[in-house]
C-alpha cells in the first residue's frame, strides 16, 4: 500500500540551545514508510558515524524508520523551512507541507 501524506509536527519557534523534535508519521503506507527531512528544499543527511557528520556540523539526528529529527541544542542556523516525505517503495513518496522554525 502506498503511503499517505504525513503529518509533520514542526514547532514555529524554539529558544536556542533547548532540545527540539520534529516527527513526521503516516499510517497508511504497507510495508511501513521510511522518512526524509528536509530543511529548505535540500534533503538532511543521516547521521551515520563521527566522520562525516562531524565535517558537516550536523547538531541533529534523524530516525528515518521513525521520522524524527532531533536537535540536541538548536542553534540560530537551524532557522529555516522543514517538511519530510514518506516512502515505502510502492507508489508515489509523500510529502507534508513545508513549516518554517524560528530559532
Amino acid at each position: 500500500v502506498a503511503p499517505t501524506t504525513p503529518v509533520c509536527e514542526v514547532p514555529s519557534s524554539a529558544m536556542t540551545g533547548t532540545v527540539v523534535q520534529l516527527s513526521c508519521k503516516e499510517m497508511e503506507g504497507s510495508p511501513p514508510s521510511e522518512y526524509q527531512w528536509y530543511k529548505n528544499g535540500v534533503a538532511l543527511l543521516e547521521k551515520t558515524g563521527t566522520g562525516s557528520a562531524r565535517a558537516a556540523n550536523i547538531t541533529y539526528t534523524m530516525n528515518k524508520k521513525s521520522g524524527t529529527l532531533l536537535f540536541n541544542t538548536v542553534t540560530k542556523n537551524d532557522t529555516g523551512e522543514y517538511f519530510c516525505e514518506a516512502s515505502n517503495g510502492i507508489g508515489l513518496s509523500q510529502k507534508c507541507s513545508v513549516k518554517r522554525m524560528q530559532v
